[in-house]
């Protein structure tokens, strides 16, 4: 039995740490997953390019499915992706919505995506924040990364109760920078988001009114100081892009707008150690392959 799925990486809106509130938008970055099952009662994962890598949330996501629909399937998994690991950029909401739809189609199960629907997208996944909970790689649950990656567009959600409050679509350019170090969204101070709640709660109402390039930019400087990260590229952004942010719980920092002008920021981005990524953002979420 043989499934094979894609889901998409993110950027950041509002980081959800501060209030259980979240909001997230989807980019043009996939990880791919391909999930083969068989009578083994066992779950075993790979990571194309890091065989080293943690595969306990990939593996967990094949289980949860099977739980559900299956009958006692293992078998194994392997995720290969464009989007860097503990970035800020959603890899492991990203692998674990491909991971999950994988499993689906390898169970022969489609997933749609309308309520009418048997296995709708956010069945599917709020499977992967389940799985993301169970191993312990999230502090929230990152339903807003997750649905992000998933349905596509921009999200705004309620990650105490794993719901959608808003989705809308954006067509916007984007540039991100990644800087050499890496950070795990598990290790975040979450103690210290919780100080920048009144500035949470200032971009949620800038968000909930559709003003999400600059709802991201106050996030941006508020989870940037509370996590002890440096506000200059953002500084450096904010003369000529729509909005920019620090991204999930960092490092990366992404700046959305119209292409030209996000050239100029990658011209100051590029004289900084690290990688810059000049993409889009995607409406269209995961898919099975």
């Amino acid at each position: 039995m043989h499934g094979r799925a894609t889901a998409l990486g993110a950027g950041t809106v509002l980081n959800a740490l501060a209030t259980k509130t979240g909001s997230a938008f989807a980019i043009d970055v996939e990880t791919t997953a391909t999930v083969e099952l068989d009578d083994s009662a066992s779950v075993t994962g790979r990571i194309d390019g890091a065989p080293d890598a943690d595969t306990r949330l990939i593996e967990r996501c094949v289980e949860l499915v099977v739980e559900e629909v299956g009958d006692g399937e293992g078998g194994t998994v392997e995720t290969e992706s464009e989007i860097p690991m503990a970035a800020g950029l959603k890899s492991s909401s990203a692998a674990a919505n491909a991971t999950v739809l994988a499993t689906f189609d390898a169970l022969g199960h489609s997933v749609g995506p309308t309520p009418d629907d048997a296995i709708t997208r956010i069945d599917a996944c709020r499977l992967g924040v389940q799985a993301a909970r169970d191993v312990g790689v999230t502090v929230t649950g990152a339903f807003d990364d997750a649905s992000a990656s998933m349905l596509g567009g921009v999200v705004i959600t309620d990650n105490a109760e794993d719901e959608l409050v808003v989705r809308d679509e954006v067509s916007w350019d984007v540039l991100v920078w990644t800087p050499p170090e890496r950070a795990y969204s598990a290790d975040a101070d979450v103690s210290r988001c919780a100080n920048v709640a009144p500035m949470a709660n200032l971009v949620t109402e800038i968000a909930l009114d559709g003003r999400y390039a600059e709802a991201m930019t106050v996030n941006g400087l508020a989870f940037s100081a509370a996590l002890d990260f440096p506000t200059d590229p953002a500084v450096e952004a904010m003369p000529i892009a729509d909005g920019v942010s620090l991204s999930g719980t960092g490092p990366s920092v992404v700046a959305v707008g119209d292409r030209s002008d996000l050239e100029q920021v990658r011209e100051l981005w590029d004289a900084r150690d690290g990688d810059t990524m000049l993409t889009t953002t995607r409406n269209d979420g995961a898919r099975i392959l």
